[in-house]
């Protein structure tokens, strides 16, 4: 169906008419007696129709100056040698709903081509990219209800839950695309790179369970009959796996600034109250250009494969230190060492200073580990400040098995085939070399909140 485009001239009328109304009713007697608030949501939701107006009116413009082409060829390179006027499609922008008008070029039996489409990079779905941009800004901030919510009251367009969600999706469509062609600065001397690696359990349906999964689930049996019992996973989660690759702006320590007694505290805040107020220097290493990655569908070879692509992206020729920030998951472990292996490069394996402290001080790691234990007495040097100072702790029998906390392969030998399985020694010497000397982080904060805020919150 064609529709009637309008000249130049014309194409602006409607906007001058709404204006012209505007006006007229900013100056009536009915808006004089509105409060402040009531008047700026009137004038808001008025003025966002006089948006609406002139773009429509500009995108009438453009129609009417859209010449007749006859060199237009489909991406199956079929010419298209008949052309129709005025061929409309919808467009819901943040101002409301306009028409856009474009001629559309033919031929029999093939898809017709608007090159006026792309001129003004339209898109393929309704909604613009304005539209689309508030989708993916809001959808990272809470769950794609709330999204829709928002961009509502934001613009005023209703939009449902399935829309902003797609909307999201395509946002992220170049995500990887967009990592690929990003410039990284080139980090100053002596800053290490660093990996870190995760995984978070998401509960899914049945028919999205792995196998191995899905197997254990069938054959499982729960304590009770109407939920489950605590720690009772009961094969109903599958894992999803995080990478992050980032620049280490180093920041040397002492172990007093890893681990203080409660006199070590008050003796430090006295000191900083006595010092001129001004930007504190930050107290541990800072991360700059961090990439993320998460994956519920590649396993862990795969990402971890990925989080050395852009690890080689930033250090090609392998002249910095790598060092990988992980919590002791053995198969992350010997994912690392046969990729490392694999591409010839050294890296550093740093285990999680947390995970260590829990492991090594009979406290496995879990939600049973964060209790409060009480508090050391006053001036008493805590147990784990023996993991800074290089002391050695005895060992607690029967200890759960775990990863020795790091793994330094040496630069002339080879990487190890795989890691090992048990707590060897009586406690590792988590100094040899000490990495809070060498200014190196030493937790996996960054990965743990990525877990969290990222997966927990948008996944689960």
């Amino acid at each position: 169906m064609q529709g009637y485009v309008p000249g130049q001239d014309e194409a602006f009328a409607e906007s001058r008419k709404c204006f012209g109304e505007l006006e007229g009713w900013m100056a009536s007697a009915g808006a004089a007696g509105l409060q402040h608030g009531e008047l700026e949501e009137q004038l808001e939701m008025r003025g966002r129709e006089l948006l609406r107006r002139l773009f429509q009116g500009r995108l009438d413009l453009a129609a009417a100056r859209e010449d007749r082409r006859h060199d237009v060829a489909g991406e199956d390179g079929v010419p298209r040698t008949r052309a129709e006027k005025g061929r409309e499609r919808p467009l819901m922008t943040k101002f409301g709903q306009v028409t856009v008008s474009r001629i559309a070029y033919r031929a029999p039996g093939r898809p017709n081509v608007h090159p006026l489409d792309a001129a003004l990079n339209l898109p393929e779905e309704k909604h613009s990219h304005g539209l689309r941009k508030l989708a993916a800004i809001e959808s990272a901030r809470g769950s794609h209800e709330a999204a829709a919510a928002a961009i509502t009251r934001a613009t005023g367009v209703q939009i449902g839950k399935r829309q902003a969600e797609e909307l999201a999706r395509r946002c992220a469509a170049h995500v990887e695309a967009f990592y690929l062609q990003r410039v990284i600065k080139p980090s100053p001397d002596g800053w290490p790179l660093i990996l870190t690696f995760d995984g978070k359990g998401i509960v899914m349906l049945p028919g999205a369970l792995r196998p191995a999964t899905a197997k254990a689930a069938a054959s499982a049996q729960g304590k009770l009959a109407t939920r489950l019992s605590p720690g009772e996973k009961n094969g109903r989660k599958r894992m999803a796996e995080l990478a992050c690759v980032y620049d280490a702006a180093p920041v040397p320590r002492t172990p007093g600034d890893v681990i203080s007694t409660p006199a070590q505290k008050r003796r430090k805040k006295k000191a900083q109250a006595s010092k001129p107020k001004g930007k504190p220097k930050p107290r541990e290493p800072q991360a700059r250009g961090k990439w993320l990655t998460a994956s519920v569908t590649d396993d862990i070879p795969a990402v971890i494969a990925a989080a050395f692509d852009e690890a080689e992206r930033r250090d090609p020729g392998h002249s910095r230190e790598w060092a990988v920030l992980i919590d002791g998951n053995n198969t992350q472990i010997e994912a690392v060492t046969a990729e490392a292996a694999r591409r010839g490069i050294t890296v550093t394996i740093v285990i999680d200073f947390i995970h260590v402290l829990e492991l090594s001080h009979g406290r496995p790691p879990g939600p049973s580990s964060r209790k409060a234990s009480p508090p050391p007495r006053n001036g008493s040097r805590p147990r784990p400040a023996r993991s800074c100072t290089g002391k050695r702790a005895r060992s607690r029998p029967g200890s759960a098995a775990a990863p020795p906390p790091t793994v330094t392969p040496a630069p002339s030998a080879p990487a190890p085939t795989s890691a090992p399985a048990t707590w060897r020694t009586s406690r590792a010497t988590w100094t040899t070399p000490p990495r809070w000397a060498r200014a190196w982080p030493i937790a996996t904060g960054i990965i743990e909140g990525a877990c969290r805020h990222i997966v927990r919150t948008e996944w689960t």
